[in-house]
């Protein structure tokens, strides 16, 4: 998945997306027409319709042939994590509208070893951030991302970056692309670690999820495991079937 830039179509995308969660156009309906939005926007068709695409890439809506395109977005009873994209816990509290904070637990630099080479994709030797960070919602401890970054890529990282956003850091103040994230989800047992850090209750299981995320090169730039408490866990993607010749 491609991790668009802030170009006009992008802020076309996002005003757009923003309208369809907050329900100016619900769930259902079809949005404006293309004339329309050219008129609100001042924009090209063009860019009107690359807006358009991004919100039928994710999800959020479907163009349906002689009639527009047709909202699909539904606000959803738990905070939810978009699989299809890149987002980050702040854009994702920001999306559903969370009071949040974020905990920084743990900050230091690493050397991989074999061990952490063969399980995150780093080598063996490369120089890496060991970041763990505690996300709070609604006043609770839900959800601890284990984050490794190689420190050459990303420099100058201060735990205050870490507690606001560390993709805004690189993104913002680095100027490099965040493109390509592979993932693999689990379920697994409460660790004692879990249970010093979490408010888990009575739940014994954490959904997991594993990720490696690649910049504009395809070189690896993070490794993460974010373990999510399973009350507040909804993960949500779109997906298209295309029929078999």
């Amino acid at each position: 998945m491609i991790r668009l830039p802030h170009a006009k179509f992008d802020t076309i995308y996002r005003d757009l997306r923003e309208k369809v969660e907050d329900g100016e156009y619900p769930f259902q309906s079809f949005l404006p027409s293309e004339n329309t939005l050219t008129a609100t926007y001042g924009c090209s068709r063009n860019t009107v319709r690359r807006a358009i695409a991004g919100l039928i890439e994710r999800g959020y809506a479907q163009a349906i042939r002689g009639k527009g395109v047709r909202v699909l977005y539904r606000k959803g009873q738990q905070s939810s994590f978009s699989i299809g994209g890149i987002e980050t816990f702040k854009e994702s509290a920001a999306r559903n509208h969370l009071h949040t904070e974020t905990r920084v637990v743990r900050f230091e630099m690493i050397e991989a070893d074999d061990a952490l080479a063969a399980r995150t994709g780093f080598r063996t030797g490369t120089p890496l951030w060991r970041i763990w960070r505690l996300r709070i919602l609604g006043g609770r401890a839900l959800i601890l991302d284990k984050n490794l970054f190689r420190a050459d890529l990303v420099p100058g990282l201060t735990r205050a970056i870490a507690e606001n956003s560390i993709y805004e850091y690189i993104e913002q103040t680095l100027h490099r692309t965040i493109q390509t994230s592979k993932r693999r989800m689990t379920v697994e047992h409460a660790t004692r670690e879990d249970a010093k850090y979490l408010d888990l209750g009575d739940y014994n299981c954490l959904a997991i999820i594993e990720s490696q995320t690649f910049d504009e090169n395809g070189i690896q730039i993070e490794w993460t495991q974010s373990r999510h408490h399973p009350e507040r866990f909804a993960f949500e993607d779109t997906a298209t079937r295309h029929p078999h010749a």
